[in-house]
């Protein structure tokens, strides 16, 4: 072929390039929604590795847990003892482990070791009116199961549920517990903690698993960073002499000046010789990065602040991301933990040597009222209840609610209690008592 020829096929390939849609674009060979299936190696590996990671998976098992919750009756002696047995449970670090486990795995769950009147098997469900103690119970994660057997009739009532799991009951040298026919466990001697789950699919998902790619790009960010500062500032030193050196010599003078140039602050160079300092272009880093933090935020459903360890406690009304999130917390308390609460408090006052006797759960009033996430301080918190306790005033004095009504939604059943049922910050509480009170002023001129 000529040179000119080629010439014109050059440009006939130069011209098509890496135009859209083209087998040569970047962006068609791309395909997102490409699964990255992490095993249980690879998780191990991430949350011993990452400090990010870890905080990702622990920090909400530690919001979930941390402020405990009040379990509110009119016999205090009941209620105590109920707490107090909780207490020796170490029912709270169960259920923060059990939820970090459900974050890192996909599935957590606590076994309930029980005592009962009458000879079971583990694979039997739990009878309640034979339940003589609660005697322990232990979080672990989806590690340990190795299979999920679940009804798949769809004209039972339980479709879909798990009926029993095929559990690892092994010593740490290998031995069975007690024997091949006990490792199916009933699903009512545990308690399984699981938010994501696949439609085809038993196990849940590791919140990892989606957040993979941006961890995989911190990560990157963060090795990339250290060797930007590591080699942030250099020194430049220019010399004829260098020219006429052998590779030993310059080896040689190359360590000698490196070690002088770092430690001392003079430098002795001839009238021909050049010494200068030359640093990293950085502008535009801190753009690149927060990208990153930004979507690793919305990918994990926390703010920055939090992933970042901020300390839970007194918030200010600017901070709505970190308010946002304590109400997801909040909602997840309410919606996945208490169930399992409630289930665990139940059985103990079906238990027969455990409170003075079995008591059955339904013939007492009872509630679980987790406490606050975060805190106003004291001026603020008295100035919120002023304007609560106005606007129920306006409310009352114009009949929007009655008395019995009011005392219903400020105090509930179980009477008086130190906070309030109000969710926004100072601000909004007092636009909406202003405008009670503007409204409230019109009515009057008017009627």
């Amino acid at each position: 072929m000529k040179t000119i020829d080629q010439a014109k096929q050059f440009r006939n390939d130069f011209m098509m390039g890496h135009g859209k849609g083209n087998a040569k674009d970047a962006l068609v060979r791309q395909k997102p929604g490409v699964r990255k299936k992490l095993t249980d190696v690879d998780l191990s590996n991430l949350y011993a590795n990452n400090s990010i990671v870890q905080n990702i998976i622990d920090i909400p098992a530690e919001d979930m847990t941390s402020s405990w919750f009040t379990l509110r009756m009119k016999d205090d002696q009941l209620q105590q003892n109920i707490m107090s047995k909780l207490a020796d449970l170490k029912a709270k670090s169960a259920f923060k482990q059990m939820r970090s486990y459900e974050r890192l795995r996909g599935d957590g769950f606590i076994s309930l070791g029980v005592t009962q009147s009458t000879n079971f098997t583990l694979s039997q469900a739990i009878q309640e009116d034979k339940l003589k103690k609660l005697d322990y119970i232990h979080a672990f994660s989806g590690m340990k199961v190795k299979d999920f057997l679940l009804n798949e009739d769809m004209f039972s009532p339980k479709y879909g549920q798990v009926e029993s799991f095929e559990i690892n009951r092994q010593s740490k040298f290998g031995e069975q517990v007690m024997g091949v026919q006990q490792n199916h466990v009933h699903s009512s001697r545990v308690l399984h903690d699981q938010t994501r789950k696949l439609e085809d699919e038993y196990r849940g998902q590791s919140i990892i698993e989606p957040l993979y790619d941006i961890i995989t790009v911190l990560d990157t960010s963060l090795w990339s960073v250290g060797q930007i500062l590591y080699d942030y500032a250099f020194k430049i030193y220019k010399s004829d002499a260098v020219d006429g050196m052998s590779t030993e010599q310059k080896n040689e003078l190359t360590m000698l000046l490196d070690y002088m140039f770092r430690t001392e602050a003079l430098a002795i160079i001839g009238d021909n010789e050049e010494l200068r300092k030359e640093s990293t272009n950085t502008s535009g880093m801190k753009d690149l990065l927060d990208y990153g933090w930004d979507m690793l935020s919305a990918g994990a459903r926390m703010p920055k602040t939090v992933i970042k360890g901020q300390e839970a406690g007194t918030i200010t009304g600017a901070q709505y991301d970190v308010m946002n999130y304590y109400k997801r917390i909040a909602a997840a308390q309410e919606n996945e933990m208490k169930p399992h609460l409630e289930k665990l408090i139940r059985m103990l006052l079906w238990c027969e040597d455990e409170l003075g006797g079995r008591i059955d759960p339904d013939t007492v009033e009872w509630e679980i009222k987790f406490n606050p996430l975060w805190s106003v301080d004291s001026k603020t918190d008295a100035e919120i209840r002023k304007l609560t306790a106005e606007t129920d005033s306006i409310y009352l004095v114009n009949g929007v609610v009655t008395a019995d009504e009011l005392r219903e939604t400020r105090f509930g059943q179980f009477g008086l209690t130190n906070e309030t049922k109000f969710s926004g910050d100072e601000a909004d509480l007092k636009r909406i008592a202003d405008e009670i009170y503007k409204a409230h002023e019109e009515h009057r001129k008017n009627g």
